[in-house]
């Protein structure tokens, strides 16, 4: 029996989880042991990804065949803009101004997690662009739950401070429905996931560059 776009979803978010302790920082976080700079250059290298992850979501809108696919493209795109506003909320309860991002100087390894999604942009399958995406989204969503929780428990940040974090770590069932159906659209289509799987296992890998890299400066 053939795989289900649920079942396919599934399997390659448990496939390409990362172990207990593969990223460094966020359990720093979590303990309030992350000092106050590191969590400004999260806030940092954030604002640069989000502006990078905001155009490639809408340059594979503009790419996808498949109507839901389009669909979810324009939706993280959309995101990608509301978070931004939350995002120098964060910078500012980190002591961060406008001019203080400006002059950051980022750092190659928490680039390399957008470079690579504009390269799916541009080198990659929309369909298989989507699969690898949304299997780090589960990654992810844990993350920021668990710095939100740390931010509010250790450093006093507010609902404000945290928006950022919390706008991703909650749950949105209607655009999660919505991944299944783009999903099995694109298995309908007579596409596979083989080459996603392989797109996939990169981007988590680059994303835990991004922490570890972050991490790597709490010391």
């Amino acid at each position: 029996m053939a795989e289900s776009a649920k079942e396919l979803l599934d399997r390659v978010q448990r496939e390409l989880l990362p172990g207990e302790h593969d990223n460094r920082l966020v359990p720093l976080v979590a303990c309030g042991e992350a000092p106050l700079a590191v969590l400004g250059a999260l806030a940092a290298e954030q604002h640069r990804i989000i502006a990078s992850d905001w155009r490639t979501f809408l340059t594979l809108a503009a790419q996808a065949v498949d109507p839901a696919a389009r669909e979810v493209f324009t939706s993280l795109g959309t995101g990608e803009g509301l978070a931004l506003a939350k995002l120098g909320d964060f910078a500012k309860a980190c002591g961060l101004s406008e001019d203080d991002i400006r002059a950051y100087r980022p750092q190659p390894g928490c680039q390399a997690y957008p470079a690579y999604l504009a390269w799916l942009a541009l080198n990659g399958n929309p369909r298989d662009a989507l699969l690898a995406i949304l299997a780090n989204f589960a990654a992810w969503g844990g993350y920021c739950a668990t710095i939100s929780a740390g931010l509010r428990e250790h450093y006093g940040f507010d609902e404000v401070g945290t928006g950022f974090f919390d706008f991703f770590a909650t749950p949105v069932p209607e655009l999660e429905e919505l991944y299944v159906v783009a999903l099995q659209q694109a298995l309908d289509a007579g596409w596979t996931p083989e080459t996603s799987i392989g797109y996939g296992r990169l981007l988590q890998g680059y994303e835990l560059m991004f922490w570890n890299t972050l991490a790597d400066l709490a010391v």
